[in-house]
């Protein structure tokens, strides 16, 4: 399957911490490390991994992160088509990862974006996660076309029809309106399940909790990929439901992502 996520990359460095510092209070990392990461980064990396291939349309600044972000990404086997729009920084995060597991993110930083048209035409899956209109335009080309309700703003004015959305219930940024075309909207609700098309779901009981860093993401790639190639709504939900579980095992976002 001929697989292309159109998304932003972060500069994250993790901390673990034993837990969330309170007001004032100081805390001391046990580990840290630092990976380009971030929504589009992770979808592409799990579709690369359960295709055997993935391109990854995104932006990056013209600076040292950028550049170690881009040799980073093509060391994890993706084909990365990156902008570099003149003088933008590339974004950074950082990330506590408590002892349960947890994370809460800190972004600096503006999110830098793909700016369509894009070369997407020919594509069995795109997954669209954050552009431009004119990028979400050029995925709707593809034969299956997903996105994620982050970028709602853009969802709303590009008014094409999508065959999969994803959303998190527990997400403030991710709140579904009901105006947008999908033939399939699952929404998310962690260790609860969620629903697909207002049908319930379970979720599959997780190994120990690690790092939930990317479980959500890899979750919506593997669902992407599930229906792309013809699983009924069951069984790409069970295939997605194993690639979130599995992330939450491992540290960082990738170390632990679902292979085919």
């Amino acid at each position: 399957m001929r697989c292309a996520v159109v998304g932003h990359v972060e500069w994250v460095e993790f901390a673990r911490v034993p837990h969330m510092p309170q007001s004032g209070e100081i805390v001391h990392a046990e580990s840290v490390s630092e990976e380009p990461a971030g929504g589009g980064a992770v979808v592409a990396r799990q579709l690369g991994l359960l295709a055997g291939g993935c391109t990854f349309f995104t932006a990056l600044g013209d600076d040292a992160l950028g550049h170690a972000a881009l040799a980073r990404l093509r060391e994890l086997e993706l084909d990365v088509e990156a902008e570099r729009p003149g003088g933008a920084a590339t974004r950074r995060a950082w990330t506590h990862v408590d002892g349960g597991g947890e994370r809460t993110i800190t972004v600096l930083g503006e999110k830098l974006l793909p700016a369509g048209p894009l070369p997407l035409a020919g594509y069995d899956l795109v997954f669209f996660v954050s552009g431009d209109e004119a990028a979400l335009r050029s995925a709707r080309e593809a034969r299956f076309l997903a996105a994620t309700l982050r970028e709602l703003p853009t969802l709303r004015r590009a008014g094409v029809r999508l065959d999969l959305l994803v959303g998190s219930v527990t997400d403030p940024g991710e709140q579904h309106d009901p105006s947008l075309d999908s033939r399939t909207v699952v929404l998310t609700d962690g260790a609860r399940g969620g629903t697909a098309n207002g049908v319930p779901y379970d979720a599959v009981t997780a190994p120990a909790v690690v790092d939930t860093y990317g479980a959500g993401d890899s979750f919506a790639a593997a669902l992407a990929f599930g229906l792309a190639r013809g699983d009924g709504v069951d069984d790409a939900l069970a295939l997605a439901a194993r690639a979130g579980a599995a992330v939450i095992g491992g540290a960082g976002p990738y170390s632990a992502q679902l292979r085919h």
